[in-house]
């Protein structure tokens, strides 16, 4: 038999996922492959649109049909071929954020195994009260079936009971609280928050609740009932309170005029206070309303199960000392020596079964450990984690397989990771590699273009005019590539600064804003300072406390001020230095569906709506700007209903998504696009790109259109079309499309909040960025960065350095100063790479 060769790389022929222009490249099988580009060039089209998206289909194509119908699938890319492409598995940028009932515990799925210690191992008490010692009898008795699972006997007064098995310390199970049903929280409805101001009579609307839409007539059921409406509230007597506040629920007649003077006489059903906001959470639908009424409730921790969520009834069980609540706020990093002491506490013929246990709880912590997630506790809720420690779970979740044969597609992998994480990370990949598997990273994170053995860039520009290859080979090759854009960043020949920061003397002399936090999560009495006027990079170790500092303690205490609400309890002192309006930007998809475009996100979709609605054809069929949506019943197509694809359910295969054939993905309706303005109808205006609008002068007579193109141009998004989807948009694209309503603006007394805002975001665009924060100080705006960008760090004019490490190990600024300051600091981790990265470019 003829010996064949294996394949060595991954052949694509042909790929025109987006705006891939039928590219043919190799990867290499079997290696660290790096992919890098300008944000918009291509890269997930390559990485996820055709290697993830063909090596995914394929491996599913193996399995049966019925199987298949259960399993998310993937289309086929749009690709000629793709030759000797592995199965592959795929972690994105924004991993889904988990629910309230996540813990790390449960994500890890390490709190899985730790029940099963807890009920296999556990050392229980009898109904009278006696201590059982931990025996492989009561195991035996969790495994038996019917009635006789989990009976166990007391040594010592004979009564029979039932063990608490796994699901009995589960919190989303039979475990739950009582009282929370495992949420840990109970919310009621805030006093506080009830009386708007008491100096005002129930008329002029001191009854808060009462100005919900469908309640703002309720003060006239309460004049039927005797209260007086027209002097203060805090003159009304008791019982007149006790009407407004809690008076029954029933059905009172009364008269209500209309703005157009009619009176209606009608049997109107009484809602005192409390149950106006109570009754109307029922029936609200929208988000906006429902987070309006949620206003009015306040949440507590339990006050059965403190917050713990499990109930108290399973705390009574032992394991080595420990009772299922204590175990579960350990950290991952301290699992190991509890586990060591549970060996040591076991009697001899159970050891072979916590041997089984506890191996595998630490198969499970092991991978995690290598990512630097030691800080995390178990019981740490898993919607407060970042992107980068979401990502790194999935991430050694997936290590913890330790398959061969496997194509990695990873996008954005360094998404709030610290410059030590990223170091741990690039180890991991090696890992991966050498137990044979193949690795393709999306990443702009330099050290980790530099650590792969291969790369690929795609450009030269974005939208439009990236999508081709214009360099490949080892990191050294690439250095020396004259069209490469990574090149100069890898080498450290590109310039660094590209702002002129503050002078030390002058960083405080528009003020100062400064904030106390007593406890929370792991800050405890820190003091910060941030100067106004300023760029201000707040950096530190994944878990050090950046996000509680400033996220959870200082912008809810600077929207209380301005609401004259009591701020946060944690936060004892603040001095706001005339900051009236603050602005968070985070890298959260703009807009939840394809309906959302850059066009309607903006202001250019209601002027150009205008605009089409005087034109003289639209004057004769009376078309008004509704018709020029495709929102409303007027504009959209009538097949696809206004979104320019179809979807098509066939049954096991992939659902199919095709360009709408009436109106070719126009997504109007072809009367509306009769409607023409210099020759082109609204769909024509929408396939325009910001730059080619700006070339052909598009909008120089509509002066509202043009300043708002330019604004997207300025911010280096010039290469999107007017109908782009923005979901689809990176992190970092994301957050400066946010900014365009605020670019021009006087902004002194604005503060701006950034999180991780190079999200996506190619050095090159680090560099754009910089340049819009630049427009925003100039208009006297003060901006906060949460960062570990090196540029940013370099670039800014103050920084607050957390740590020293995560979790129980942060939670202190351990140094601030200017970069340079910083960069000198012997006790950060953070000073080390800022060290580095600034002599790299001043070599």
């Amino acid at each position: 038999m003829k010996y064949h060769e294996q394949p060595t790389k991954i052949e694509v022929i042909g790929g025109k996922v987006n705006n891939l222009k039928n590219i043919n490249v190799d990867i290499p099988l079997h290696k660290f492959v790096a992919i890098s580009g300008l944000s918009g060039s291509g890269k997930s089209s390559l990485a996820m649109g055709i290697l993830y998206s063909e090596g995914a289909r394929r491996y599913l194509d193996s399995l049966a049909a019925y199987t298949k119908r259960r399993i998310s699938q993937v289309g086929r890319a749009q690709v000629d071929e793709v030759r000797h492409i592995p199965s592959a598995l795929a972690l994105r940028q924004r991993p889904t954020v988990p629910g309230v009932r996540s813990t790390v515990g449960t994500v890890t799925e390490v709190f899985n195994v730790l029940r099963l210690i807890f009920s296999r191992l556990g050392s229980p008490i009898c109904p009278n009260g006696h201590r059982l010692a931990p025996t492989i009898k009561i195991a035996e008795a969790m495994d038996l079936t019917g009635e006789a699972m989990g009976r166990v006997t007391c040594p010592t007064c004979g009564v029979q009971f039932y063990a608490f098995s796994a699901e009995d310390f589960a919190f989303n199970s039979d475990g739950a609280c009582q009282k929370c049903q495992g949420l840990g929280t109970v919310e009621q409805i805030d006093d506080d928050k009830i009386i708007a101001d008491e100096n005002l009579s129930l008329e002029n609307g001191a009854v808060a609740t009462w100005q919900i839409p469908g309640r703002n007539w309720m003060w006239r059921i309460a004049r039927e009932l005797g209260v007086r409406t027209d002097v203060p509230y805090k003159e009304l007597s008791k019982d007149e309170k006790e009407i407004v506040l809690h008076g029954e629920e029933r059905k009172i007649p009364v008269d209500i005029p209309t703005s157009t003077g009619r009176v209606y006489h009608l049997d109107a059903l009484y809602e005192n206070a409390y149950n106006a906001v109570a009754n109307s959470r029922k029936t609200t639908k929208s988000e906006r309303g429902l987070e309006r009424i949620n206003s009015f409730y306040r949440f507590k921790p339990c006050p059965r199960c403190h917050g713990y969520r499990i109930d108290p009834s399973r705390w009574n069980q032992l394991v080595a000392g420990k009772n299922i609540i204590e175990a579960e706020q350990l950290t991952l990093g301290e699992l190991a020596d509890y586990l060591k002491k549970i060996m040591a506490w076991l009697p001899a013929d159970m050891h072979d079964l916590a041997e089984n246990l506890t191996g595998e709880l630490m198969h499970q912590v092991k991978p995690l450990l290598k990512l630097g997630l030691d800080y995390l506790s178990l019981d740490r809720q898993a919607n407060s984690l970042s992107t980068g420690e979401l990502q790194r779970i999935q991430l050694g979740r997936t290590l913890r397989t330790e398959t061969t044969g496997v194509l990695y597609v990873l996008d954005e992998p360094s998404v709030g990771l610290h410059p030590d994480n990223v170091a741990g990370l690039i180890e991991v990949f090696h890992e991966l590699v050498n137990q044979g598997n193949s690795l393709v990273v999306v990443d702009h994170e330099t050290s980790i273009i530099e650590a792969a053995d291969w790369i690929i860039e795609i450009g030269p520009g974005s939208g439009s005019e990236g999508g081709q290859i214009i360099a490949q080979g080892s990191p050294k090759e690439i250095e020396q590539t004259n069209a490469s854009l990574i090149g100069q960043y890898l080498t450290g020949d590109a310039p660094l600064y590209v702002r002129k920061s503050a002078k030390p003397d002058d960083l405080f002399k528009d003020g100062t804003i400064a904030l106390t936090v007593n406890k929370r999560f792991n800050l405890k009495d820190v003091h910060a300072e941030i100067p106004v006027g300023r760029l201000t990079s707040v950096t530190g170790f994944s878990g050090a406390g950046k996000t509680t500092l400033i996220l959870d303690s200082l912008l809810p205490a600077l929207k209380a001020e301005k609401e004259g609400s009591a701020k946060p309890e944690w936060v004892t002192s603040l001095t706001s230095n005339g900051i009236k309006n603050v602005i968070s930007v985070d890298s959260s998809p703009v807009g939840k569906n394809q309906r959302s475009t850059v066009a309607t996100y903006t202001d250019i979709m209601d002027n150009l709506r205008k605009l089409f609605a005087q034109q003289p054809l639209a004057k004769k069929l009376k078309y008004r700007a509704s018709h020029f949506s495709y929102n409303n019943k007027e504009g959209p197509c009538p097949a696809c209903g206004g979104t320019g694809v179809i979807s098509l359910d066939i049954q096991y295969l992939p659902d199919m998504v095709e360009t709408c054939s009436v109106c070719g993905g126009h997504r109007f309706n072809q009367d509306v696009l009769r409607v023409k303005w210099h020759d082109l109808s609204i769909a024509d205006v929408l396939d325009y790109s910001v730059d080619d609008a700006l070339k052909e002068n598009l909008f120089g007579d509509e002066p509202k259109i043009a300043k708002t193109i330019e604004t997207l141009h300025d911010m280096g998004l010039g290469y999107l079309h007017l109908g782009e989807s923005t979901p689809a948009l990176s992190g970092g694209e994301a957050q400066r499309l946010k900014l365009t309503s605020h670019i021009h603006r006087q902004q002194k007394g604005s503060l701006f909040v950034f999180d991780e805002p190079t999200v996506g975001l190619h050095p090159s665009d680090v560099r754009t960025l910089l340049q819009v924060f630049q427009k925003l100080l100039d208009q006297h705006a003060t901006i906060i960065t949460i960062t570990h960008d090196l540029d940013i760090m370099a670039n800014s004019d103050y920084m607050i350095d957390m740590g020293p490490r995560g979790g129980l190990n942060g939670g202190k600024i351990i140094a601030c100063g200017t970069p340079v300051d910083i960069s000198h600091q012997k006790d950060s981790l953070t000073a080390k790479y800022l060290r580095e990265h600034i002599n790299l470019y001043q070599k």
